[in-house]
């Protein structure tokens, strides 16, 4: 059985102010490197195996603490991991998007990466970790929408439509064809 340990990223300057970042490579801020490297220290008690990682700044950064901590040589970056593109979102808050668009923007088409999309990307990199990986624990660093996508699609019985917090750990087990999630959106190493 593959266990996947989904982590989102370090805190970065625009989540501090609301923006939207999508595919934009925005590096984590000091904040994002302290919860960083709480959250290495949580996951060296916890016999992880392999990193892999979206290659965006805030992403890589989040990986690089974690896996020096663990003393893992090799990060994967993979494309398939990246947050879902924001189009024009990108870069603004949602008080500009209301002033520029008008309180229905998500009606709108902005560019927005659609859900068919992002799971399709998700479910070839999921299928691909678990046939390379069998019975190894993961860990792959992402991104909030990314994940909650990905996770709402693999474990069908999941009801939670929480925001991911930065640095969370969400865990699932593959347990006879069905995913399971064992850990959603635990941030319990930085409390």
């Amino acid at each position: 059985m593959t266990t996947l340990g989904l982590i989102r990223h370090g805190s970065t300057p625009w989540n501090q102010e609301g923006r939207a970042q999508g595919n934009s490579d925005i590096p984590l801020d000091e904040q994002g490197r302290g919860e960083a490297e709480k959250l290495a220290e949580r996951l060296l008690h916890e016999n992880w195996e392999i990193i892999y990682s979206s290659p965006l700044k805030r992403a890589n950064q989040t990986a690089e603490v974690i896996a020096e901590q663990l003393n893992i040589d090799e990060i994967d970056f993979d494309q398939r991991i990246k947050e879902v593109a924001g189009g024009q979102i990108e870069g603004t808050t949602e008080e500009e998007r209301i002033e520029k668009w008008g309180r229905d923007w998500r009606d709108l088409d902005l560019g927005i990466e659609k859900q068919p999309s992002v799971i399709e990307r998700g479910m070839s990199f999921i299928k691909e970790i678990v046939e390379k990986h069998p019975n190894q624990r993961v860990l792959i660093v992402s991104h909030g929408a990314f994940i909650g996508h990905l996770v709402e699609w693999l474990v069908t019985t999941m009801n939670e439509d929480k925001r991911l917090d930065n640095t969370s750990v969400t865990i699932l087990n593959k347990t006879e064809g069905k995913w399971i999630c064992d850990l959603y959106n635990c941030t319990k190493h930085i409390v």
